[in-house]
């Protein structure tokens, strides 16, 4: 009854200034992030996360919806002050790369030591969970600028994967080995980007 109780004040009502400022979709329900803005404060969540007060009841490709004792409360893509909603992941593709299998072993053969030496990776935490990781730092003229990356990137998604381990990130190497193609979603600028690399 307590917990009751608790948790019907956790849900009590949304705050005024609560905004949906990105969202990231997968095929994968469970898999779908939206990033959550209020008080100055910014939550990447879930669908069953509770962020602000409200529990994520679902996350799609125009709007988030988040449930309060008064009601669901559906949060379309806003960018902060501006009325005009932000495109979903599926409106930012970026246009698909086409690389051939042999160059890129070719190259990683070349490039790895200086990728390794020169990229940092740092967790993106969310409420104590790792939500993706920030490229901080990254060499230019690589398999993973000609793949489209940017320093300042937040790589949330590979394939269908959320990244939310460096042993998940780690884990995909050898799944990509038998890939056609590498789908990663990143967070840049606050906003979700698809990055597409055909393997041929």
């Amino acid at each position: 009854m307590i917990l009751g109780h608790v948790l019907s004040l956790a849900l009590a009502a949304a705050p005024p200034d609560l905004a949906a400022i990105g969202i990231v979709l997968s095929a994968r329900v469970e898999a779908r992030a939206a990033l959550l803005q209020s008080g100055g404060r910014t939550r990447v969540v879930g669908v069953g996360d509770t962020a602000f007060g409200g529990r994520v009841a679902a996350i799609e490709s125009d709007h988030v919806a988040v449930d309060y004792d008064s009601g669901r409360v559906r949060l379309r893509l806003s960018a902060g002050a501006a009325t005009a909603s932000p495109p979903a992941a599926e409106d930012t593709a970026m246009p698909a790369r086409a690389m051939e299998r042999r160059e890129i072993e070719r190259r990683l053969g070349e490039e790895s030591g200086r990728i390794l030496a020169e990229t940092t990776l740092v967790p993106a935490m969310d409420a104590g969970r790792v939500a993706g990781f920030t490229i901080t730092r990254m060499p230019d003229s690589t398999l993973l600028s000609d793949a489209g990356l940017r320093p300042g990137d937040v790589l949330t998604e590979v394939n269908g994967v959320p990244i939310d381990s460096l042993a998940t990130l780690i884990g995909l190497w050898p799944r990509m080995q038998t890939e056609t193609a590498v789908r990663a979603v990143v967070l840049r600028n606050g906003q979700p980007v698809s990055l597409a690399v055909t393997l041929r």
